[in-house]
């Protein structure tokens, strides 16, 4: 079974434009006396949408429960990495839980807010079938988020198959002179080589252009954590005077590859694959030409305004906006020009906290009300045809 994105951009053509031919009809269908009920079904089955594939995402749901043989939608590579590296897929699923925050949180103003579907072996739902930027966003940042987790595990002790970075010794020199190489520096090197082997395994072995998206992207995750690696170092010599330094190379918090990649979703390059399906070429004439730093996408992205189960779409009923913001928090953004409904609350909090000896902290009860604004949901009329 083609996946979403297949065949069609190897044809030059921007993916989403691009339709499923629908299957011709078997000959022995060509006698609709005796097998039309037959050929209707045929039919039926042969146009009926993909199903949504399941990922390793759905590691992050196990906990500590990873068994290789019961994680949905592992490829044989990815299988026999999970059997012969167990306590590295803790570490994987420790890192899928990060990067789904993270992807939250970055969205968490926005119609679309990285929603995770319950029990739901796909992690994301439909929304991932279209090659779209959010698609982007979360190819990257997926990726980014096993090599973080995996590269902290190694230099916290936690892994019996890499410590810190052994690359790091001797002296070495930056702009404030020399130093020596010392601590434990983050295995960065081990972390993005174990990523690559087991989150691009599946698309290596599809070799459509969905895939080629994907694995540009996953790469692009890959660089960022590398991009935000910082030296620390500790000073030594009369009164801490830095006539000596010892250093070591550190993960930066994945806040700032969040942020990163962020940014580059919001100049993501739409693009459509090669004929020979090996690179990219610009959407359209006077787009720019994506660099190995962008994320790139094939497909136009829904306006996430109302549900609809085809797009994996939500809608935006009953979220919560901002009536004074003029951003994607705002509500006549959120809300896609629908109006939203206000419910006034009062929150109890504690306040004006006192310190007793000993040893008690006695504080009062506060009460504050504030508005809740709410997107209304759509008219009937306007969702019953997506759903």
């Amino acid at each position: 079974m083609l996946r979403p994105g297949g065949a069609q951009e190897a044809a030059q053509l921007p993916f989403w434009r691009a339709r499923a031919p629908v299957p011709a009809p078997p000959d022995g269908c060509r006698s609709p006396a005796r097998l039309g009920l037959a050929c209707l079904l045929l039919l039926l089955l042969l146009t009926l949408p993909a199903p949504v594939d399941t990922s390793w995402w759905y590691i992050g749901a196990l906990g500590t429960r990873v068994i290789c043989d019961n994680i949905p939608g592992l490829v044989s590579r990815q299988r026999q990495l999970c059997q012969r590296y167990p306590d590295i897929m803790r570490s994987v699923g420790e890192g899928a839980r990060e990067w789904i925050r993270e992807c939250q949180h970055q969205f968490r103003h926005h119609r679309w807010n990285c929603t995770t579907l319950d029990r739901d072996h796909t992690v994301f739902g439909r929304v991932m079938l279209r090659s779209s930027r959010e698609a982007a966003f979360v190819y990257a940042i997926s990726s980014a988020g096993v090599v973080h987790a995996i590269t902290r595990a190694c230099s916290q002790g936690e892994l019996s198959v890499c410590s810190c970075d052994p690359s790091t010794r001797g002296r070495h020199r930056d702009q404030r002179g020399d130093f020596d190489w010392g601590g434990c520096s983050d295995n960065i090197h081990y972390g993005v080589r174990f990523a690559k082997a087991f989150v691009d395994a599946k698309e290596k072995r599809l070799k459509d252009a969905r895939a080629l998206m994907n694995l540009h992207n996953n790469r692009c995750g890959r660089t960022a954590v590398r991009r935000f690696l910082k030296l620390e170092c500790k000073c030594h010599g009369v009164s801490g005077s830095c006539t000596l330094r010892t250093c070591w190379r550190a993960l930066s918090d994945f806040r700032r590859t969040g942020d990163y990649l962020r940014r580059r979703y919001d100049g993501a390059v739409q693009v459509t694959a090669t004929q020979d399906g090996a690179n990219f070429t610009a959407a359209r004439q006077g787009y720019r030409r994506a660099t190995r730093t962008d994320l790139v996408y094939f497909d136009n992205s829904p306006d996430y305004c109302v549900l609809d189960k085809a797009a994996g779409s939500l809608g935006t009923a009953g979220r919560v906006c901002s009536k004074t913001s003029k951003g994607t928090d705002g509500c006549e953004i959120m809300c896609c020009g629908r109006g939203y409904d206000t419910t006034r609350v009062t929150r109890v909090t504690q306040c004006e906290c006192k310190f007793h000896w000993c040893c008690a902290v006695q504080c009062k009860e506060c009460r504050n009300t504030v508005d809740i604004h709410t997107c209304k949901a759509p008219k009937k009329a306007e969702w019953l045809d997506q759903t």
